[in-house]
């Protein structure tokens, strides 16, 4: 029976990947201002860059809290998968996808997850540092909870966690403008064109194409939009921060939930608040 392991490793944090993705942040920023003569904010860039860099070093103190629960929840599983068979990896890499649909398409309907994952919408501009604004606060946000029915039907803990950083450092390569269409690929894969529609705040745009590596969950659930008409894609929160702080990037959302549960009385209406829909 396959034991869980103690420690979730993060490919994400790996020296090299975190050079080569930098890399190809200059890059992009290079063929924006030199080839196509357009202006890039490189102080939104940089914030962008310092809150990812917040992610990583809150990240090593989340990762203990999960892994221990995740490791606890394995222990229940009827019955493990065998981490070494192929068949784990392809079933997991399908349930790791259907989990992060819903937890995303959760996180942008429940505004006390939203205080979290609404930090990742706040640029406005759709570039590769763009991906790098990711939460401080996913553990606390519970986001991760989604992800442990995989684990009680047996899918290692380790298989969950590597995919699911695979996931996000495939993500990365579609926060920009500059990745032409992909032709048949994008009726089965999420693409630069499916996901700048996600951060899109226009209001025909909003809580769309929610998948990770694939699109086809929204294709089946209905949250799948392209983009129609001649209106410019606006990017941002649709009420902005207006800030280059990562401190008040990574918890201004916070600041606003809370506000409003102060304005509402009585437990039930500010319940309604914590896990009803955002309102920013």
């Amino acid at each position: 029976m396959y034991k869980s392991a103690p420690h979730l490793s993060d490919p994400l944090t790996a020296a090299p990947v975190l050079v080569t993705l930098a890399g190809l942040i200059l890059i992009e920023a290079t063929i924006v201002v030199l080839a196509l003569r357009r202006g890039y904010d490189t102080g939104e860039a940089a914030a962008s860059v310092a809150v990812g860099v917040g992610n990583i070093l809150t990240r090593s103190v989340n990762r203990v809290l999960i892994a221990f629960v995740m490791s606890a929840v394995s222990e229940l599983a009827p019955w493990q998968w065998e981490i070494t068979s192929a068949w784990t990896w392809v079933a997991g890499f399908v349930g790791v996808e259907f989990c992060y649909y819903w937890m995303h398409r959760l996180g942008h309907r429940v505004w006390w997850m939203w205080a979290s994952h609404g930090v990742h919408h706040s640029a406005s501009h759709f570039i590769l540092p763009s991906a790098m604004r990711l939460s401080w606060t996913g553990v606390l946000s519970g986001e991760w909870l989604v992800f442990l029915p995989l684990v009680l039907i047996g899918c290692p803990p380790m298989v969950v966690a590597t995919l699911l950083a695979l996931n996000l450092l495939y993500q990365f390569f579609l926060h920009t403008e500059l990745s032409p269409r992909w032709g048949p690929l994008e009726y089965v894969l999420n693409t630069p064109t499916h996901h700048r529609i996600h951060h899109a705040s226009n209001a025909a745009y909003l809580d769309k194409n929610f998948g990770g590596v694939l699109i086809v969950f929204d294709r089946l659930f209905g949250t799948f939009a392209r983009e129609e008409g001649n209106e410019p894609l606006r990017f941002g929160l649709t009420t902005p921060i207006d800030s280059h702080n990562p401190f008040v990037i990574a918890f201004a959302g916070w600041g606003r939930l809370f506000k409003a549960v102060k304005n509402e009385k009585g437990a039930v209406l500010r319940l309604r608040v914590l896990f009803g829909p955002p309102r920013d």
